[in-house]
């Protein structure tokens, strides 16, 4: 075995999970899940059938992640955030067929305690904060707070919230990545 679990998580048959990965107390990987080189699944965490999971994402404590959820690589997922997958749930209803898609695009964040509706992909490197209730496609790049949450402002790849000049240039403080603003759409240029 390449990767390690805790004795308390329970990981049923039929799942992938890359080496190095960490699976820590008390979580629970459904069937046919398929989760990428080191991640890091932390307690109390619920990963339903058929998800898929990319490389070094880190899924915080409390997470649930529904089927017809896929998160690519170096995916961030805060403490308690939760995942939909059915946007009309009933009871008395059995919708497993309508399970509707959620793909969460390379290196975005999604803070404690963030709901992300069903059906609403996360763009690449976007950032959704603490509490948001995410209700709408998120674009590359965006910040999006609040319930239902909007749009704030844009981020760099290493988590700093962008400056734009009235050219439409902005510099990451860290690591000094230079983004161009154009359309309503941010995009890294060096």
């Amino acid at each position: 075995m390449e990767y390690s679990a805790h004795s308390s998580a329970f990981i049923d048959e039929g799942c992938t999970i890359g080496k190095g990965t960490k699976i820590w107390h008390f979580s629970h990987i459904m069937s046919n899940c398929i989760i990428g080189e080191n991640c890091n699944i932390g307690q109390n965490v619920v990963i339903s059938p058929d998800v898929v999971l990319g490389n070094n994402v880190k899924v915080q404590n409390n997470v649930s992640i529904y089927t017809g959820v896929i998160c690519e690589d170096d995916v961030f997922l805060g403490p308690s955030m939760v995942f939909t997958n059915v946007t009309n749930p009933r009871s008395a209803v059995n919708r497993k067929s309508q399970y509707a898609k959620t793909t969460v695009k390379k290196g975005a964040s999604i803070g404690a305690n963030a709901t992300i509706v069903c059906g609403h992909d996360i763009g690449s490197f976007a950032f959704i904060g603490a509490g948001a209730v995410v209700t709408k496609d998120v674009p590359d790049y965006a910040l999006v707070i609040g319930n239902p949450a909007r749009q704030t402002g844009w981020m760099s790849e290493y988590g700093h919230k962008l400056q734009f000049d009235k050219e439409g240039m902005a510099t990451c403080p860290e690591s000094q990545q230079r983004y161009q603003l154009k359309a309503n759409s941010v995009s890294r240029i060096s």
